[in-house]
């Protein structure tokens, strides 16, 4: 067996932003410390948190006053923040900050008398915190046919935005329908975010050379999902996975080359594990393919900048 492993994969620079400034506000802080919903969409992440005393919680009533509280990589609503003020939370903010572009904008569109048409996945924490900025004004859409049924008030004053981590295939379909019928809208000039951009032309890149692809992350991760649905679009059976526990050896019978990516909240250290699962198990022989490199980094929280190891 032929193991072709996807570069680039896991951590972006916004899950390594959050996670280092979670590691950093224990060091500063002690624990307990409360994390507004998942850091990231990772179990083995979340769960080492845990280990270490993190409380993550999806109700601010449940945070005791004056405690330390940090946001997610996915960002909160406007009313989330009022919320922490009102009970007095010391706050960190660990959004990833291309998110934070799309609040920015959509803050900006609807300023400007726009309906925006947020593009993403109903209840995902980033849609959550982004049609919170202007709820009045932002409309969902998941589908074709959501955007065939939509209604403006004024279709010469529309927007539309996308969630970060979308099959950029898929989005780009929805933007499609939506320029057919909406010839005025305006929109950014970059939609998904370079991460989900790059993990996903690894994998239409490799697939084609794969018998089975491997996608190594948590089922609550939405890249990680488009991730597989990537692979098995291309007709090439493929598996998410939140480590080795999950591979199934049944999967590899007659299986000749298998690529191996991972979302990007998936940890390299779990990737490695089912490298060596496969390396035991069929005598893999491990091909490097890296199709672009990422030089992106993004500055910790102000109060986090000065602590050190």
């Amino acid at each position: 067996m032929r193991i072709l492993l996807a570069g680039p994969r896991g951590f972006c620079a916004g899950v390594n932003m959050a996670i280092e400034s979670l590691r950093l506000a224990i060091r500063l802080y002690g624990t307990p410390i409360y994390v507004y919903h998942e850091i990231v969409h990772n179990r083995w992440v979340v769960e080492r948190f845990r280990d270490q005393g993190v409380v993550f919680v999806d109700d601010l009533a449940e945070v005791p006053e004056r405690s330390h509280l940090l946001y997610s990589a996915h960002g909160v609503s406007p009313e989330i923040r009022r919320m922490a003020a009102q009970r007095r939370l010391a706050t960190l903010d660990a959004t990833c900050p291309l998110v934070t572009k799309i609040h920015n904008q959509a803050i900006r569109f609807a300023q400007q008398g726009y309906t925006v048409v947020l593009i993403g996945h109903a209840g995902h924490d980033e849609v959550v915190g982004t049609m919170g900025e202007a709820p009045e004004v932002i409309v969902l859409v998941q589908t074709l046919a959501d955007v065939d049924r939509l209604q403006v008030a004024d279709p010469e004053r529309l927007a539309y935005l996308t969630q970060t981590t979308l099959s950029v295939d898929d989005a780009e379909r929805i933007i499609d329908r939506l320029r057919e019928r909406f010839p005025d809208i305006a929109g950014p000039a970059k939609n998904i975010c370079y991460a989900t951009t790059n993990r996903q032309e690894a994998v239409r890149t490799l697939s084609d050379r794969a018998d089975l692809v491997l996608v190594v992350g948590s089922r609550n991760s939405s890249n990680s999902q488009r991730l597989a649905e990537l692979a098995g679009s291309a007709g090439v059976p493929s598996y998410l996975v939140d480590g080795p526990d999950d591979i199934e050896l049944d999967w590899f019978v007659g299986v000749e080359t298998v690529v191996i990516t991972a979302g990007a909240s998936a940890p390299e250290t779990v990737v490695q594990q089912c490298v060596a699962l496969l390396r035991n198990r069929f005598d893999a022989g491990v091909e490097s393919c890296m199709i672009c490199e990422e030089n992106v980094r993004f500055a910790l929280p102000e109060p986090l900048r000065s602590v050190s190891d």
